[in-house]
């Protein structure tokens, strides 16, 4: 199906990106040759290319599709799917030197960035202007054009959203090599169907996206951070809808229960304000002075008292805050370096049925013989839930970590829930996508999918096969 690269090739390639900004073969590092996950595989592309313009990948784009030569874009590499590895080989296309802050415009509030932009370095600059970049993704180091490809979620999506609500335009670079602009610096679009949107979580099967504008808020003044424990996790969720409920929207609304408190606590080597209960919430409002702020906190608490908390510690300054979330930040390195492998599953459900699902892993977990660690996004009913191999060997975990994955994903399916909240589906979830969607709306992706890029040439076996 795909042209296998020839040196022929590499020297075209060479015309277009200086020596330096292409490798081949065994001059290929193997981190471009899977994500985080390792375990869905390791692929070795043909070639990788940095590039360092729209102009270099509209031209490298065009070759390969009159050539059939497969493209996998990528930036950071910080995916938990297997969505930027070269399942056909050909070429990486990397956008990592594409970091410039093209813009912040503050009449029209917007952003105008590189793909290859940090998400930490894009937060920082616009705080620095007293805005906000609402998006708040876990992995900091992730790049801006990975997090619109994957409409990357975070904590702070219970109040302000995800990354899809924060892009006002993209510019892609379609198949054909050909550029085109999907919305732009203007609030209110309804001209037609959204292509943008179709961009954003296409985890790079439809085009390269060379350009992002952005939304931006202003910056709230102060955030103050609410750590409640709970005698048990049912205790924990419960009372997330009813804070939900009050008059002013948190900004997050995590979950934790004390065996991942643990681990980050070891993982960082310094303690956590609590740690001797089952359950916690942590839960934060933004506003622009204390009084609003005290208001907001006086509901919350007196609201988790009368729910049987146990306590509620609030984190009013620096010292505090740090100490929560650094430690709710390495979360999921802190499992990662407690085992040798592990497996993500990363649903999203109705915040009324997180509490029957975390009960239906847990009995996996003692039905299976297998570590869980779990932890979410309570407020958004986003879950991240990983299976860890420890001292299992290895044909007794592959057959466990597959039954785990198929239960959950199954059970997830039953709730009415979604494949997945903010990673996306890459090339390791796409039977569960399948089976969660049915022949009909997969069948719709496919359709686009021909629409775009109609030699496959763009992440081919990523989403849908």
């Amino acid at each position: 199906m795909y042209h296998q690269i020839s040196e022929e090739d590499v020297a075209y390639f060479k015309t277009i990106v200086k020596e330096h900004n292409l490798y081949v073969g065994s001059q290929i590092h193997k981190q471009y040759t899977h994500d985080e996950m390792e375990l869905y595989g390791k692929y070795l592309p043909d070639v990788v290319i940095k590039v360092n313009n729209t102009d270099e990948i509209q031209k490298i784009v065009k070759y390969c599709n009159e050539h059939r030569i497969p493209i996998t874009p990528r930036g950071s590499g910080t995916g938990l799917c297997g969505g930027c590895v070269a399942l056909y080989g050909g070429v990486v296309l990397s956008t990592e030197k594409m970091k410039k802050i093209i813009e912040i415009d503050k009449e029209t509030m917007t952003a105008v960035v590189e793909p290859g932009v940090l998400l930490m370095e894009l937060a920082a600059t616009v705080e620095a202007e007293g805005l906000l970049y609402a998006p708040d993704p876990g992995e900091k180091s992730a790049t801006i054009g990975g997090n619109v490809v994957t409409n990357a979620g975070g904590m702070r999506a219970v109040k302000y959203g995800v990354t899809r609500d924060y892009v006002k335009g993209v510019e892609v670079v379609l198949p054909s090599g050909e550029l085109v602009k999907f919305g732009g610096k203007t609030v209110k679009n309804s001209s037609g169907y959204n292509l943008k949107d179709l961009i954003v979580g296409s985890e790079g099967t439809l085009g390269i996206v060379s350009k992002i504008y952005l939304k931006l808020l202003p910056k709230p003044n102060k955030m103050i951070s609410l750590l409640i424990p709970f005698k048990s996790l049912k205790h924990c969720l419960e009372l997330v809808s009813p804070i939900l409920n009050l008059p002013n929207i948190p900004t997050t609304v995590e979950f934790m229960e004390q065996e991942v408190i643990l681990d980050s606590q070891q993982f960082l080597g310094k303690g956590f304000p609590s740690n001797e209960h089952p359950a916690y919430l942590i839960v934060s409002y933004s506003g622009n002075n204390q009084a609003e702020l005290d208001l907001m906190i006086d509901a919350c608490a007196k609201l988790s008292l009368d729910a049987g908390a146990i306590d509620v510690f609030i984190s009013d300054t620096q010292e505090r805050q740090s100490s929560i979330w650094s430690a709710r930040g390495a979360f999921l390195e802190a499992i990662k370096s407690s085992t040798t492998i592990m497996d993500e599953c990363d649903v999203a459900l109705a915040i009324n049925d997180i509490y029957s699902f975390m009960e239906f892993v847990k009995e996996l977990s003692l039905q299976e013989k297998v570590r869980i660690r779990s932890f979410g996004h309570a407020g958004d009913g986003n879950l991240h839930i990983y299976v860890c191999k420890d001292d299992m060997d290895d044909e007794q975990w592959n057959i466990t970590v597959k039954r785990c994955m198929d239960e959950m994903y199954k059970k997830a399916q039953d709730l009415n829930g979604q494949v997945s909240g903010e990673h996306g589906i890459g090339h390791a979830k796409k039977i569960y996508l399948e089976a969660s969607l049915g022949e009909t709306q997969i069948a719709l992706m496919q359709g686009i999918k021909d629409v775009f890029d109609p030699h496959q040439i763009m992440n081919p076996g990523k989403i849908i096969r």
